[in-house]
């Protein structure tokens, strides 16, 4: 429906895979992805379709007013099956950000020979307003709004989403280097891309289209990272 969500998603580990090493600064090898097997795929669509059937209910009736043991029951598996999947409710929802939360780590480590992190991450979020993706707030589709209207209006599920910036701020931060400055870095990039994200978003659901407020989001994002180059005092 709206965000990406093919990896296992899930606080203890499926979620996004935010878990695994990231690697060191530079290009990263090439190297032909990993076949998939059926046991993985069918894992996959299980995922996906309860978490679809989910937030169909959601969508419907509200976050607060549907229980797990009805999203179990829509989905066809039993309550301690769904939590197999998905440890806590808001993970439903925030299932579709799993492929999204270790982006900036990935961006880092994937970035051509001779691009700066800074770089690459103001590209990629560059790239990511031109494709309209929803992960920068700068996407009309209804579906999408009706989702995104979900996510912030339902205060549990802010507070879990917190929880998914905590490990893609973890992530870029090993991607950097993992020292103490690589942490505060990554801190300030991953507050700088929430904060443009969701101005973007509150100037939609008051009703612009994205391709109006395309331009002034490509200016604000070019200031943020303009910010973070030179800092709050620069000489």
């Amino acid at each position: 429906m709206v965000m990406s969500g093919e990896k296992a998603g899930g606080e203890s580990g499926g979620a996004s895979g935010s878990g695994d090493e990231v690697r060191a600064p530079g290009r990263a090898p090439e190297r032909p992805p990993a076949p998939v097997g059926l046991r993985e795929r069918k894992k996959r669509l299980t995922y996906q379709a309860v978490s679809d059937a989910a937030i169909t209910m959601f969508l419907e009736r509200g976050f607060d007013k549907v229980s797990v043991a009805e999203v179990a029951a829509a989905a066809d598996i039993s309550k301690p099956t769904l939590f197999r999947y998905f440890p806590a409710k808001e993970d439903l929802v925030l299932h579709r950000f799993a492929d999204h939360e270790d982006e900036p780590a990935r961006v880092v480590a994937e970035r051509p020979p001779g691009e700066g992190p800074l770089d690459a991450l103001r590209r990629n979020f560059l790239d990511g307003l031109g494709r309209r993706d929803p992960v920068t707030g700068l996407c009309d589709v209804p579906e999408v709004l009706a989702f995104l209207r979900l996510l912030y209006g339902t205060p549990s599920l802010v507070a879990r989403m917190y929880a998914y910036q905590g490990r893609s701020e973890a992530a870029l931060a090993r991607a950097l280097g993992g020292g103490l400055p690589e942490r505060l870095a990554a801190g300030q990039i991953i507050a700088v891309l929430r904060i443009l994200a969701l101005e973007n978003w509150r100037r939609i659901d008051a009703g612009e289209s994205a391709d109006r407020v395309h331009v002034s989001a490509v200016r604000a994002a070019e200031q943020a990272f303009v910010q973070l180059r030179t800092g709050l005092e620069p000489d």
